[in-house]
């Protein structure tokens, strides 16, 4: 890798993204966040032989962004948001601007790509099948919350109430049963060998193993290890000198994790 090697980092917003290019002497843009916007980001990074661009994940909209710019051939990774706010205060970035998080993602990214596991931080390119799951899960993960809400509100509810809001229950379990057939049946459809394969675990059912198919596409790219580090389930070390203190788990994805131990 050269060392003045060209790594871009790219703050994600709802309606615009702000972009920096480190390793060359272009100023932060601001883009919408669009597909147009992404078009024209893509077709002015293409020339500049990037190393590597990174944003953080924002909760969706992030998403289309990182598909286009894969589409073209650029290396994407999407990383904890924690993980980045952690870089930029070892770095002494205590203030936060749009542009500011994206030049400190672009030296994030400048640092990443010296490292040898590189390719556990890139993002694998979501085809239509995966995009699909994964809005479905996303889906099933909102009724969820909204019934969750409805079960305690009923709790604080005059009983005159009551009816409207098993109503509503009684409407959110509908569509869950709908989206969770949907889900199941999409990935014997599209998913089936490695569906199989991740219900041969023990305590793994068919939605589980749909919300890890939709949350986890590095399944297959990466080896054990490198997965369990991912999702957050490999102990972490905790030792200094003559001290051997206790493993625990931390940061990972939360979603998977949650799976997991329900699972367990």
């Amino acid at each position: 890798m050269s060392v003045l090697s060209v790594t871009v980092g790219i703050d994600v917003a709802k309606a615009h993204v702000d972009v920096f290019v480190l390793g060359t002497k272009s100023d932060a843009k601001r883009l919408n966040n669009d597909a147009e916007g992404h078009s024209a980001l893509a077709a002015s990074l293409l020339p500049l032989d990037v190393e590597l661009v990174v944003m953080e994940a924002t909760g969706g909209y992030e998403a289309a962004l990182a598909c286009a710019l894969q589409a073209a051939g650029l290396p994407v990774a999407v990383v904890n948001p924690r993980q980045a706010r952690d870089f930029a205060k070892s770095m002494g970035r205590l203030a936060k601007t749009d542009t500011v998080d994206a030049r400190m993602l672009a030296e994030l990214a400048s640092v990443l790509v010296r490292r040898e596991d590189l390719a556990r931080f890139l993002r694998p390119l979501a085809n239509e099948h995966q995009q699909w799951l994964a809005a479905l899960v996303t889906r099933r993960r909102q009724l969820l919350s909204m019934l969750h809400s409805e079960r305690q509100r009923l709790q604080i509810t005059p009983k005159k109430l009551h009816a409207s809001i098993e109503t509503i229950v009684k409407a959110i379990k509908a569509q869950l049963d709908e989206i969770e057939g949907q889900m199941v049946g999409h990935v014997r459809e599209h998913f089936g060998d490695l569906d199989r394969l991740l219900q041969s675990a023990a305590g793994i059912g068919p939605v589980a193993s749909a919300t890890m198919i939709a949350e986890l596409p590095e399944l297959g790219r990466l080896n054990r290890r490198e997965i369990a580090a991912l999702v957050g389930v490999a102990p972490i070390a905790n030792d200094s000198g003559n001290k051997k203190g206790r493993r625990r788990v931390q940061g990972g994805r939360f979603e998977i994790r949650r799976v997991l131990y329900m699972s367990a």
